[in-house]
C-alpha cells in the first residue's frame, strides 16, 4: 500500500465541557474509497470538520502527504485538493448545472469584456457537459435549474463539481440520503469513477450494504476514537455493527 494522502493521529475536539473526539485516528489513500462509519454521536461529523477545514482540532495532529498540515478553513483545504459533498449538498437550485459547477470559480470572457466582468458562459457550459460525461453523470438537460433536476441527479452534480476541483481528495457526507435504488446506484458509480481517476474518496454513510458494495477499506469511529478497520471486500455487516456498537473494540489492522 502507498504511503497515506491525509492521516489523522489521536485527533481530540473539545466543545465546553462535551469531548467530541477523544483521540480519532483515520487514514486516507490515494485511490481508494474509505468510509467512515458509526453511531449517531461517535464524532465522524467532528472529524470530517477537521479533516476539511470547518472546525480546528483541539490536539491532535493532522499529515498530508508525509508532512504536518494545518488547516484554517475549508478555503485553506481546497488550497491542497480537498473538497466536501455535505449532506444538504449546498447547490444553488435556481443555477443550471453549470454555472453550479463553476459557482464561486467562473470564466470570464477573454480580453476587454473579461475584465468588464462578463462570463463565459458558453465556455463553461462546454467543459462543463465535458466534466459530467467523463464522469458518467446523465442529466435530462444541462440548462435548465438544479431544481428541476431528479434528486440523483442533483447529488451527481454537487458529486461532480467537488471533483471538479479536488486534485486529492473528496470527503462525501451521505450522499445517497434520501435517493431511490435507481438514483443511489448512479451516485455510487459515480464515486467509483471518482476514486479509479486516483482521488481518494471518504465516504460517510449509515447505510452497511450500500458501504460494502463501494468501499475499499472501512473505518469505525465509536465514542470519539477508531476502533476497528476493515477491508471491504473482507468483511460483513455483522462486524460492521459490532464494531460500532461496542462488541468488537480491538483494532483490526487494515
Amino acid at each position: 500500500m502507498s504511503e497515506p494522502l491525509l492521516e489523522a493521529r489521536e485527533l481530540v475536539k473539545h466543545y465546553g465541557s462535551v469531548e467530541a473526539l477523544r483521540g480519532a485516528s483515520f487514514t486516507a489513500y490515494p485511490g481508494e474509497v474509505v468510509s467512515l462509519i458509526g453511531d449517531n454521536g461517535a464524532g465522524k461529523s467532528t472529524l470530517v470538520k477537521c479533516l476539511s477545514g470547518v472546525e480546528r482540532p483541539t490536539g491532535g495532529t493532522l499529515l498530508f502527504e508525509g508532512e504536518p498540515l494545518e488547516l484554517t478553513s475549508p478555503t485553506d483545504a481546497r488550497d491542497h485538493g480537498i473538497e466536501t459533498v455535505f449532506q444538504d449538498l449546498a447547490v444553488a437550485p435556481d443555477l443550471d448545472p453549470a454555472a453550479n459547477l463553476y459557482l464561486g470559480r467562473e470564466l470570464r470572457k477573454p480580453g476587454v469584456l473579461g475584465w468588464l466582468g462578463v462570463l463565459d458562459k458558453h465556455e463553461m457550459r462546454k467543459r462543463a457537459a465535458e466534466h459530467f460525461y467523463r464522469l458518467g453523470v446523465s442529466l435530462q438537460s444541462i440548462d435548465v435549474p438544479i431544481a428541476a433536476l431528479s434528486g440523483g441527479q442533483r447529488q451527481s452534480v454537487a458529486v461532480a463539481r467537488s471533483v471538479a476541483w479536488a486534485s486529492k481528495i473528496v470527503f462525501m457526507d451521505e450522499p445517497t440520503a434520501a435517493l431511490g435504488v435507481v438514483q443511489r446506484e448512479r451516485v455510487l458509480d459515480v464515486i467509483k469513477r471518482v476514486r479509479d481517476e486516483g482521488i481518494a474518496v471518504v465516504l460517510i454513510s449509515h447505510n452497511m450494504p450500500e458501504v460494502l458494495s463501494v468501499s475499499d477499506r472501512i473505518e469505525v469511529l465509536r465514542l470519539g476514537r477508531r476502533v476497528a478497520r476493515f477491508k471491504g471486500p473482507d468483511t460483513s455487516v455483522e462486524e460492521l455493527v459490532g464494531a460500532m456498537t461496542g462488541a468488537l473494540t480491538q483494532e483490526d489492522a487494515a
